[in-house]
C-alpha cells in the first residue's frame, strides 16, 4: 500500500478534484442547452432529498472510518482495520437498502405535497438506486483515506465523473422526446451510472490492495470472510458504538447542511410563488442559482475539499501522538492554501461575470447573481478546512451547532427576502451569502478557542490586496485588449491577470517552497 504524506495526499486529491471539476462542467455547460434551465430546475429540486437521505445514512461514516483506521495504524494495531471495515459495511449496506425502498414507496407523497412542481416525480424515482450505492462507496473511501492512500479515492472519483458525464447527456437526450420531466430523470440516471462505476473502481482497488498485502504477509481485512456478527454480538456492537460516537455528531453537522439545502429548495420555490412568480419561472430561476451559479462559485472547492479530506487522518494521527505543533502547522497550511487558490477565481467571477456566464451557459442574464456572490466566496473556501479541523479533533458537536445556526438564519432570510417581489431570487442569493459569513466566522472562533490558534489575518489581508489588484488588471485587460473572438478575450484577460496575482503572492511570501519540495512531481526539480 502507498501511504502518502499530508501534502502528497492533498495534492493527489487536488489533482483529481481539478480534473473532476473541469470534466464536471461539461454536463453543467451542455445539460442546460439540452433540457433548458427549467429541466435543470426539476433535476435540482429532486437532488436535495437524495442528499438528506445519504447524509442520514453515511454522512459521518467516511470520516469515522478514516479516523479510526488512522488511529489503529498509528498505534501499531493495523488488525483493527478489519473489524472497522466490516462493521461499517454491515451498517451502510443495511441502511442503504432500507432507505432505497422507503424512497420508492414515499416518492408519490413527497413530490405531490412537499415540492412545488409534481413533474419532479420521475427524477425522484430515478435517484433511488444511488442511496445504497453511495452508502457502500463511502465506507471504502473512508477506509482508504484512513490508510492515507488517496489514490483509490482519486481514481474512483475521476472515472465516476467520466461515466456520469456520458450518462447524464446520453440519457437526458434519449428521454427528451417524452417530455422535460423525463429528460431531467434521464440526467439523474446518468448520475446513478457514474456512482456504479465509482463503486466498481473502489472494489477493484480493494482487491488489488488485498493481493499486495497477502504477498507481503500483512494483516488484511478480508471482505469475504465470515462477518463480525459470527463471532458474537459484543465485538460488532462495540465496534458499531465506537463508529457511531464519531459518525453521529459529524452526520448531525452534515445533516443540518443537507436539510438546509432541502428546505432551501422548498422555501425558495414557495417564496418565489408568494412573490407572484409563476411556477415554471420559479423552477427555472432556482435551477439557474443551484445548477449554474453555485457550481461555478464552488469550482475552487476542488482544493478545499481535498484539504478537508486529507486533514482528518493527518490531524487524528497528530492528536494521537499529542503533537499540537503539527496540528497548528497543518491548519495554517490548509487555510492559507484555501485562500490563495480561491481568491483569483473570486476576482474573475466578479469582474467578468457576464462574459463568463455567456461563455459557459450561453446565458448572460444570470451574471448578476454570480457577481453578487463572488466577493464573499472566500468565506466559503476557508470554511472546509476549519470544519474538518473541528471534526478531526472530536469537536464535531461545535461544528454541528455552528452549521445549525447558519442554516436557521439562511432559511429565515430566504423566506423573508425571496417572498418580497422587490428581491425575488436575489433574496435567496443574499441569504446564502450571509450563511457563508456566519458559519465560517463561528467555525474560526471555535477553532481559535480550541487550539489557542491565531487566525492568519496577515495572510488574509495579503490575499485580499492581491485579489483587488488582479480584479483591476482583469477589468483593464478586458476593456483594452482587442480580440475579434470574445472567448479568446475572456481567456486572455483571465490568464494575464492571474499571472499578476501569482507574482504578487510570490512577492508577499504566500507560497511555501518547503511544501512544494514535498510534492513528488516537483521534488526532482528542487534537487537539480
Amino acid at each position: 500500500m502507498n501511504k502518502q504524506t499530508f501534502i502528497q495526499g492533498t495534492m493527489i486529491l487536488l489533482a483529481a478534484g481539478i480534473i473532476n471539476r473541469i470534466l464536471g462542467f461539461i454536463p453543467r455547460i451542455l445539460l442546460p442547452r439540452v433540457i433548458g434551465s427549467e429541466g435543470v430546475g426539476l433535476y435540482q429540486l429532486g437532488y436535495p432529498f437524495f442528499l438528506v437521505i445519504v447524509t442520514l445514512i453515511s454522512g459521518g461514516i467516511p470520516l469515522a472510518v478514516a479516523k479510526l483506521v488512522a488511529e489503529a495504524e498509528s498505534s501499531g494495531h493495523p488488525e483493527r482495520s478489519k473489524s472497522i471495515l466490516r462493521t461499517s459495511l454491515v451498517f451502510a449496506a443495511s441502511a442503504g437498502i432500507l432507505f432505497t425502498l422507503l424512497t420508492i414507496v414515499l416518492a408519490p407523497w413527497v413530490t405531490r405535497n412537499l415540492l412545488t412542481d409534481s413533474r419532479v416525480y420521475e427524477t425522484f424515482i430515478s435517484m433511488s438506486p444511488m442511496i445504497a450505492i453511495v452508502s457502500i462507496s463511502s465506507v471504502y473511501r473512508g477506509y482508504f483515506q484512513g490508510k492515507q492512500d488517496m489514490i483509490p479515492s482519486a481514481l474512483s472519483s475521476i472515472l465516476e465523473t467520466v461515466a456520469r458525464i456520458i450518462g447524464v447527456l446520453w440519457f437526458s437526450y434519449l428521454l427528451l422526446p417524452k417530455g422535460i420531466e423525463y429528460a431531467a430523470a434521464g440526467a439523474m440516471l446518468g448520475v446513478v451510472a457514474g456512482e456504479i462505476v465509482g463503486l466498481a473502481v473502489l472494489l477493484w482497488q480493494y482487491r488489488r490492495l488485498r493481493r499486495i498485502e497477502q504477498k507481503s504477509g500483512a494483516v488484511i481485512p478480508e471482505a469475504s470472510d465470515q462477518p463480525v456478527l459470527s463471532s458474537g454480538p459484543e465485538p460488532f456492537l462495540r465496534g458499531l458504538k465506537r463508529l457511531m460516537l464519531i459518525a453521529v455528531p459529524v452526520t448531525g453537522g452534515r445533516l443540518v447542511g443537507s436539510l438546509s439545502y432541502l428546505l432551501e429548495s422548498i422555501v425558495t420555490a414557495r417564496s418565489l410563488l408568494i412573490a407572484g412568480i409563476a411556477t415554471g419561472v420559479a423552477t427555472s430561476q432556482y435551477g439557474a442559482l443551484q445548477g449554474m451559479i453555485i457550481p461555478l462559485l464552488t469550482l475552487p472547492g476542488a482544493l478545499t475539499s481535498s484539504l478537508a479530506v486529507s486533514l482528518v487522518p493527518s490531524l487524528a494521527e497528530a492528536q494521537a501522538r499529542g503533537d499540537s505543533r503539527t496540528i497548528q502547522l497543518r491548519l495554517h497550511q490548509s487555510i492559507r492554501l484555501a485562500l490563495v487558490t480561491g481568491a483569483p477565481f473570486a476576482a474573475v467571477m466578479y469582474v467578468l461575470a457576464e462574459p463568463l456566464c455567456l461563455f459557459i451557459y450561453d446565458n448572460a442574464e444570470i451574471a448578476g447573481m454570480l457577481r453578487t456572490m463572488a466577493p464573499f466566496a472566500l468565506f466559503l473556501y476557508a470554511q472546509a478546512p476549519l470544519q474538518a479541523t473541528l471534526q478531526a479533533l472530536d469537536q464535531a458537536g461545535k461544528a454541528l451547532m455552528n452549521t445549525l445556526i447558519g442554516a436557521i438564519v439562511k432559511i429565515a432570510l430566504i423566506f423573508y427576502l425571496a417572498s418580497n417581489p422587490s428581491f425575488g431570487i436575489y433574496g435567496a442569493v443574499i441569504a446564502i451569502i450571509i450563511n457563508f459569513i456566519i458559519v465560517t466566522l463561528l467555525h474560526s472562533f471555535s477553532v481559535k478557542r480550541l487550539l489557542k490558534y491565531s487566525l492568519p489575518f496577515a495572510d488574509l489581508f495579503k490575499v485580499c490586496a492581491a485579489m483587488v489588484i488582479m480584479a483591476g488588471a482583469a477589468t483593464l485587460l478586458y476593456n483594452e485588449l482587442s480580440f475579434a473572438n470574445p472567448v479568446m478575450l475572456l481567456i486572455t484577460s483571465s490568464v494575464l491577470s492571474g499571472l499578476v496575482y501569482i507574482i504578487l503572492c510570490a512577492v508577499m511570501g504566500m507560497f511555501d517552497l518547503s511544501d512544494l519540495r514535498r510534492i513528488p512531481i516537483l521534488r526532482r526539480l528542487f534537487r537539480t
